[in-house]
């Protein structure tokens, strides 16, 4: 299991646009109608990525728990599907609809939304204020697939209550790690 870090994304950054395909239900996504009132979360996951494994219930939790105070969730997948078949979009429906993904699973097929947001791993976490700019870019907590640590979501917790209560992005922000981005 190859260990990748996130690349840097500034505090302050403008959320690059796009429009992608829902896996889940097959409609089409664009960022400025889907953004939500409060924030955003924005994040790089694929099907077959242990650390992606790993946290897949705790993000369905964050973003049920979440959504209702109006940050809106959406997870993208990057992945080259001809080298790793297994995060095609047929199989993203089918983890999204058997994971109860509360949020669009969307398709980055030519990985051009990736390249703009520099993002390297999966997972990979971004969070966006009403503006779409960055506020935070980093994990979603310290556990890791083996190392013990119990999913707790407390980094990414942490940034979207300092988000709702307007007080400044966190001064902490670890990259997150996972497996590397799946590059044509």
């Amino acid at each position: 299991m190859a260990r990748t870090e996130s690349n840097e994304f500034e505090v302050g950054k403008k959320a690059p646009d796009f429009t992608l395909q829902n896996t889940i239900d097959d409609t089409w996504v664009d960022l400025q109608s889907f953004k939500g009132i409060q924030g955003t979360v924005i994040v790089f996951i694929c099907n077959h990525c242990p650390f992606v494994i790993h946290i897949n219930e705790k993000l369905v939790d964050l973003a049920n728990e979440y959504q209702p105070k109006g940050i809106a969730f959406i997870a993208i997948s990057s992945n080259d599907i001809e080298k790793y078949p297994q995060d095609a979009p047929h199989l993203m429906k089918k983890v999204g609809q058997d994971l109860q993904y509360p949020f669009p699973y969307l398709f980055d097929e030519n990985q051009e939304v990736a390249k703009m947001y520099a993002a390297a791993c999966t997972p990979d976490f971004y969070l966006f204020d009403t503006d779409l700019k960055a506020v935070y870019h980093g994990q979603l907590d310290d556990s890791r697939p083996g190392n013990g640590k119990p999913v707790t979501g407390n980094d990414l917790k942490n940034a979207m209550e300092n988000l709702l209560q307007n007080k400044p992005p966190l001064q902490l922000q670890k990259p997150s790690v996972g497996c590397g981005i799946k590059w044509k």
